[in-house]
């Protein structure tokens, strides 16, 4: 489909090649582990133990049939919130998710030029500038209040500010001139966006600013069972993977590439035609 277009011009690069974030002073942050994840999502937290604590200490007051309800509902509130954090902890802790090791499976010939797209929280610019300290980068947040809702966002914003030369942008007006990147890469951005027409919006921005056959690099949790397992209610937040296939197809990026990663985050690399 045709990509819509901004309603004022985008910002055209000038002057030398974007520095790559490894380059830039300031002592990089630490990368999301299960501290900060607690960290950033303390209430819901704080909410499931009360709700675990509250449903032992009521159920022995109860009669029988209600005692056992209740009980049932603490028994799965203090598994979700053990078996959510070992996952997180597996998952951001443990495994290669953060040192970026995969990217060269899903980005054979590296990132080019590329544009990193946050949304409040941006842990990709700093690691794949280290990967590919040659490759010109360019960094977008779409971090927006009215759009980006989630009370974790704002607690990981006040914690970690953008990293320097980060550009504000719009989920239907990225900064850039068409045709001008070889990849885009949103990372455990895009779900952000909680409105579907901002989430499409992104993508066909992503579209028109990526180069013929280049790549948009998408990894997410997936709404599916293994992280419903772990995660519970909370993998309400994720989203299925048949939204992320449709949201591509609209904007008419093609499946090159799908990679599990730790179990429980899945990478897509969707390819422009050429």
């Amino acid at each position: 489909m045709t990509a819509p277009r901004p309603t004022t011009a985008p910002l055209p690069r000038t002057g030398p090649p974007p520095t790559p974030a490894s380059a830039r002073p300031g002592t990089p942050p630490r990368s999301s582990g299960v501290r900060e994840v607690l960290r950033y999502n303390w209430p819901r937290y704080a909410a499931g133990c009360l709700t675990a604590a509250g449903g032992w200490a009521l159920a022995p007051r109860l009669p029988g049939p209600a005692a056992r309800l209740v009980r049932t509902g603490s028994l799965l509130a203090t598994a979700w919130l053990a078996s959510s954090t070992l996952a997180t902890w597996r998952v951001y802790d443990r495994s290669d998710l953060q040192s970026y090791g995969w990217l060269g499976e899903l980005l054979p010939a590296g990132p080019g030029d590329h544009l990193v797209v946050s949304a409040g929280l941006d842990e990709t610019s700093r690691p794949v500038a280290a990967h590919h300290p040659g490759a010109p980068q360019r960094i977008v947040d779409l971090y927006d209040p009215a759009l980006t809702t989630e009370g974790s966002i704002r607690r990981a914003r006040r914690r970690v500010p953008p990293a320097p030369g980060t550009v504000p942008g719009r989920p239907d007006r990225l900064p850039v001139p068409d045709g001008a990147l070889d990849t885009v890469l949103a990372v455990f951005a895009a779900h952000e966006l909680r409105d579907r027409a901002d989430r499409l919006a992104l993508f066909t921005e992503c579209a028109r600013a990526l180069r013929p056959g280049g790549t948009l690099l998408l990894v997410e949790h997936l709404r599916d069972a293994a992280n419903i397992a772990v995660y519970g209610p909370g993998a309400w937040h994720f989203l299925p993977r048949a939204e992320w296939l449709r949201l591509a197809a609209a904007a008419d990026l093609t499946v090159v590439t799908e990679r599990r990663l730790a179990g429980l985050v899945t990478a897509f690399a969707l390819r422009k035609a050429d």
